[in-house]
């Protein structure tokens, strides 16, 4: 039986949102908000899926699995990986107003990130070797961001997209932050959703974890402390969000999709942290970064090269 959403509709179980054959379809319209969506599709082996990228831009990444992915008269092979926590995949850039057929021969687990945006760029290749890791925070705060759709590192309209793994035990999106205004060169206001996988423990038993959310003043609607599994998903329309917090045996992993009215070389990442506890960074210089991290890190050019 598939669980229903919490009652603000912010945490999605997985499954929920099922629709046109993704386990996971979440659009503007459903979100309600104007710009951020998010698809998963699972493909059996010689599976396909032929779909319109309509007014939104996209990026497709491999989660598990390899695929090839055929877009305005270009053919592009992804290599992917076996799964999150052991790789760094590779991706493609998809534009708007185009036409996209993605096929695994050996079937997988493919995310589709998107936003809707104004200006078409080109369809392009993102090596898994040009994927930036950031190790951030320290002690059980130590967590690895795979920065592969950056806004400061790959080109796109309005898109946001990036990785973190919070190794088993730690907390991860801490301090609490938010995007939720437009604050010149301090805060940028971005719609946001988390897409989770948990480890599952030695005998197969899936693993869980927990996210917290809640508001940044009275007109905020997020207030959301949910249990998440593999398959869920947070939506973050404002807020404070913070900590993600991996269960003790149980590593965890979220793809951010993010999105806002800044667009082009004005689009950036910049939050604004709860000051009721800001004050924990400053006590990160005197701690060491957790030494299981980085849990995977990018291949060398010539083995993520397409």
């Amino acid at each position: 039986m598939t669980a229903a959403p919490d009652q603000a509709g912010l945490h999605l179980p997985d499954g929920s949102t099922a629709r046109a054959g993704h386990r996971c379809w979440i659009d503007p319209e459903s979100a309600g908000w104007q710009y951020t969506s998010l698809r998963i599709l699972d493909l059996p082996p010689g599976g396909e899926r032929t779909f319109g990228t309509g007014e939104s831009e996209w990026v497709l990444l491999p989660l598990a699995g390899a695929a090839t992915l055929d877009c305005d008269g270009r053919r592009l092979a992804l290599h992917g990986r076996p799964d999150v926590f052991g790789a760094i995949s590779d991706f493609a850039y998809l534009p708007r107003d185009a036409t996209a057929t993605v096929r695994s021969a050996a079937g997988g687990r493919f995310a589709l990130a998107g936003a809707r945006c104004r200006a078409r760029l080109p369809v392009r290749y993102g090596p898994a070797s040009e994927v930036p890791v950031e190790i951030r925070g320290a002690g059980h705060a130590t967590r690895q961001v795979n920065n592969f759709a950056g806004a400061d590192v790959f080109e796109t309209d309005r898109l946001i997209a990036v990785e973190v793994l919070t190794p088993a035990g730690n907390w991860s999106s801490f301090p609490p932050h938010k995007h939720d205004r437009q604050r010149a060169g301090r805060e940028v206001r971005l719609e946001e959703i988390y897409w989770f996988t948990i480890a599952d423990a030695p005998d197969g038993t899936p693993g869980s974890g927990y996210h917290h959310g809640y508001p940044s003043c009275a007109a905020s609607r997020s207030r959301v402390l949910a249990e998440v599994r593999t398959g869920d998903a947070v939506l973050v329309p404002d807020g404070y969000h913070g900590p993600s917090m991996a269960s003790p045996g149980y590593d965890m992993y979220y793809l951010n999709a993010m999105a806002g009215p800044l667009r082009g070389p004005d689009r950036a990442w910049l939050v604004r942290e709860d000051p009721a506890h800001a004050w924990i960074r400053d006590t990160w210089a005197g701690q060491p970064p957790d030494p299981r991290v980085p849990l995977c890190t990018a291949p060398a050019p010539s083995e993520g090269s397409r």
